[in-house]
């Protein structure tokens, strides 16, 4: 972390100094400069090449870093319009139109402003990840044999057999492709056991990266509702039966964004009924492997108790990992599977061989089940941090359920507050966070937001967050407005 903040550091006193130089001016060498700051001559190289990347020097192997010359002026816009035509025209014979909608997935992706705190983010703080595990791997892989060739089209045999060990049951290396993160594998699985303008039964609610997956096919998601047990068998059959889909979406383990875990009763209900419909369910076992130092034991995958390939199972090693660590998996049985390999390879090929190379590594190695066991104690330690600091700052917020698993709370807020002023008051006052709305395909039964513990530095962040969450509830909720 120290090495990063210098990097940052570095990188900004350079560009403030760039005005001293005129275009194509000499910089000071990596030598005087490793001299002056007092930084390692690593810290002064990716200081340097990120002002590169920005475009404001330019390196010359043996003669050292330059000021970038000024860019030539942009030539004027073209005219874009003509797009908004060929773009409707497109959908005009779909029987529901394709809708490209990112805003649901951006606003966890997005980086926020300085200073702000991410309670909105979906992924792991650096101090979470496993990074010199994976920088490990990494230079290990880079080594093996054949580690930069051509891998089979399903994926490396051993990782392949990995991952089926991990679903369990009698699921088999042979039934399982390796893919590119499980938003791929999630857009390829849909595509693979829904036609366009078919219905998707979802939960509700439910991940906005799903939804948006399901209308750029062209797909109709249709509402299923979670409780504090996972999906409800008797809507989920009369959905079944009201809209004919084909296919159910499900996370049975901490549902995003409820944490719900589906019920034992429950799950051969789900299975059942599915099998009933001649429907697929695609299992999002998102988190498997977020899970919390109370947790007790986890159920299987609905994958390892499905003889008759009615369960699509979608894995990740990404969010135990690092966003940028994406691996995950396929698994399913039966002529599906063939699909699911045509797509994928018409897609994308195949996973770049280095980074599964580099997943075996990591998974086989001591540091995995230690880094497992350290981040299973740590997300419980933010979890009680941030129940702790909602029920004594901000009781008004409901919170039906704590998980013992995944990475955030689900909170209901009080009839009638204005999700999007909350969102805008909590980013002016140092914190963002997510709106309930995006994770509704229908109309929701109530206000919501989603508050990540996991991708803030510590609990002494989230104890800051939550008072500055205060201070916008106070501007926002009703009954604390001035008038």
């Amino acid at each position: 972390m120290q090495e990063r903040s210098s990097v940052g550091e570095l990188a900004d006193q350079l560009r403030r100094e760039l005005d001293r130089y005129s275009p194509g001016g000499k910089l000071p060498s990596s030598r005087s400069l490793v001299e002056r700051f007092r930084v390692s001559p690593v810290t002064v190289s990716r200081a340097l090449a990120q002002l590169v990347a920005e475009g404001l020097v330019v390196t010359r192997p043996g003669a050292g870093a330059f000021r970038a010359r000024p860019r030539a002026a942009s030539a004027p816009a073209g005219d874009t319009s003509w797009q908004e035509v060929a773009l409707s025209a497109d959908g005009i014979a779909d029987l529901v139109p394709r809708t490209v909608d990112a805003s649901g997935v951006t606003v966890s992706l997005a980086a926020p402003p300085p200073g702000v705190l991410e309670f909105n983010g979906g992924y792991l703080h650096p101090s979470l990840q496993p990074e010199r595990a994976m920088s490990a791997a990494l230079a290990r892989a880079g080594r093996r044999p054949g580690a930069w060739g051509r891998p089979p089209l399903e994926g490396l045999p051993e990782l392949r057999e990995w991952f089926a060990r991990g679903i369990g049951g009698a699921v088999t290396a042979a039934e399982v492709l390796v893919t590119a993160g499980g938003q791929s594998a999630l857009t390829t699985a849909l595509r693979a056991v829904a036609p366009p303008g078919a219905p998707v039964l979802v939960e509700s609610p439910t991940y906005p990266g799903m939804l948006a997956i399901a209308r750029a096919a062209g797909l109709r998601p249709v509402p299923v509702p979670v409780d504090a047990d996972g999906v409800r068998p008797a809507l989920l059959a009369d959905a079944f039966r009201a809209t004919g889909a084909r296919v159910f979406v499900c996370q049975p383990l901490f549902q995003n964004p409820t944490g719900a875990v589906l019920a034992p009763e429950r799950r051969g209900e789900v299975l059942r009924i599915a099998r009933e419909a001649g429907a697929f369910v695609v299992e999002d076992d998102f988190v498997r492997r977020l899970v919390h130092e109370d947790a007790g034991q986890l159920p299987r995958p609905l994958a390892a108790d499905d003889p008759d390939g009615v369960v699509v199972h979608v894995g990740s090693l990404t969010k135990a990992t690092s966003p940028s660590f994406r691996v995950s998996a396929l698994a399913a049985r039966g002529p599906v599977l063939e699909r699911l390999r045509a797509i994928q390879v018409v897609d994308t090929f195949f996973v770049p061989r280095p980074l599964q190379e580099a997943a075996l590594e990591l998974v086989g190695s001591p540091a995995w089940s230690r880094h497992l066991r350290a981040l299973a104690t740590e997300l419980k330690a933010r979890r009680d941090a941030l129940t702790t600091a909602l029920s004594l700052d901000l009781p008004e917020l409901a919170l039906p359920h704590i998980p013992s698993g995944g990475y955030h709370l689900w909170l209901r807020l009080p009839d009638g507050t204005d999700e999007v002023a909350l969102t805008a008051a909590a980013l002016r006052a140092g914190v963002a966070i997510n709106p309930g709305r995006p994770y509704f395909s229908a109309e929701p039964p109530a206000g919501h937001v989603r508050l990540s513990f996991a991708a803030v530095a510590g609990t002494g962040e989230i104890a800051e967050g939550v008072r500055r969450l205060r201070t916008a509830c106070d501007e926002v909720l009703p009954g604390n407005r001035s008038t």
